[in-house]
């Protein structure tokens, strides 16, 4: 019996739920806040942009039944070296930031007062039971549930912002400007991390490999593509609710976001609480927990499904069992983790600094290797991207090489 295309969905929603995170709910909304729908083009321009690099992912699964970092080796092993590097250098502060975000409006809506690494253990602990006890068939089928409702909550709550009581004053209302270079470094750490890092590419590759495995057939190009754009332009579509929420609730009210992402999130609960009324309260909270919920559980996923095939591919012959490695990197990256919380949460915001930088060096060099990749020799000539998307390839890495210097340059002035 040949299964329906629907039932073949997942690697493209669990990208979004990797991708819609701190770049939604807390940069996003930031952009509205503080410039009304100012920012618009910016997020449409950044997911335009990346668009191929995050595309190359399900299309070299799907077209070689192999993930993208088969697609590096080939490329020799410099290029996994590189890979590794980049992921270890940085994930136990991304997986830092997105769980203590998480953690904050745990406490918020439970109104539980442990301290933020108790809680970031607990959802991590949870997280694992999940990947545990189902291993990919089961954070597929959460994963989907989770983005339903999180899509259903956002696009409800920016319905209701409208009709909110949501006072304006003209003194605070702010527009963009390239003159001013707290505007511009703001504008490349939005279009930076929008719609998510490039590793995504990498993890939705994966991803697709495990959803070819656990329905025991290969997906079509046709149908992993439709699952992607599915994922890639939904998580646009929230993106762009995120900021209309701000632009709509917050925008010239005069009031000034918290920085922390947890004091951020609380903030962000209150605001729209006091907008739109008590009613609003558990819209609000439920579409900003399953956010960075999503995030915390793919996230923490995707980090050890990358790393052991990886671990694996440069051990050569010496290689142990892929499921021995996962668990392996699982647990390196929960421990990992919680050090980073337990000892250096008060410098969180100069850690998330540090991986923003990171983000902006690497994302250059990760849309290099994914084009070397996609056009090389293992992948069939007739699934090889057109003309307009080698193009566009082109431009999005001219594009981040150029954002990532000028970033650093206004980052070392600004010092």
């Amino acid at each position: 019996m040949t299964t329906k295309w629907y039932n073949l969905l997942g690697p493209g929603l669990l990208y979004a739920g990797a991708a819609i995170g701190v770049s939604h709910l807390v940069q996003s909304t930031r952009a509205g806040a503080e410039f009304g729908y100012g920012l618009v083009w910016a997020v449409l321009l950044a997911n335009f942009l990346k668009y191929p690099f995050f595309e190359m992912g399900p299309r070299y699964a799907a077209s070689t039944g192999r993930s993208l970092l088969y697609g590096y080796q080939d490329l020799g092993k410099w290029s996994l070296y590189l890979f590794l590097l980049i992921t270890v250098g940085t994930m136990f502060i991304i997986q830092s930031a997105v769980t203590v975000v998480t953690a904050g409006l745990v406490s918020e809506i439970t109104g539980v007062g442990l301290q933020p690494w108790v809680i970031s253990l607990i959802l991590l602990v949870i997280c694992l039971g999940i990947l545990l006890i189902g291993k990919y068939t089961v954070l597929d089928k959460v994963m989907k549930l989770i983005i339903v409702v999180l899509s259903i909550t956002t696009i409800v709550a920016l319905i209701a912002s409208f009709t909110g009581n949501n006072a304006k004053y003209v003194e605070y209302m702010a527009s963009f400007t390239f003159s001013d270079k707290k505007h511009v470094l703001f504008l490349i750490a939005l279009m930076g991390w929008m719609p998510g890092p490039l590793d995504i590419s990498v993890w939705h590759s994966v991803w697709t490999v495990e959803k070819n495995a656990s329905t025991a057939q290969k997906i079509p190009l046709k149908t992993a593509l439709l699952d992607f754009k599915i994922g890639y332009w939904g998580t646009l579509l929230l993106a762009l609710c995120f900021l209309g929420l701000g632009a709509s609730a917050i925008y010239g009210s005069g009031i000034q976001l918290e920085a922390s992402g947890g004091a951020f999130a609380k903030q962000l609960i209150e605001i729209y609480t006091n907008s739109l009324g008590r009613w609003a309260y558990f819209i609000i909270a439920i579409a900003a927990f399953t956010t960075m919920f999503s995030t915390t559980l793919t996230c923490l996923d995707a980090f050890p499904r990358v790393l052991s095939p990886t671990t694996e591919m440069l051990l050569g012959d010496k290689k142990p069992n892929n499921q021995s490695l996962y668990w392996v990197w699982i647990l390196t990256v929960v421990i990992g983790t919680i050090i980073v919380l337990s000892f250096f949460l008060t410098n969180m915001k100069a850690m998330v600094d540090f991986a923003t930088k990171v983000a902006f060096i690497t994302s250059p060099i990760l849309a290099i290797l994914n084009y070397l990749a996609i056009n090389g020799a293992t992948m069939p000539e007739e699934n090889k991207p057109n003309l307009f998307l080698r193009v566009l390839s082109w431009v999005g890495i001219i594009y981040m090489l150029g954002f990532s210097i000028y970033f650093l340059y206004l980052s070392f002035q600004n010092n």
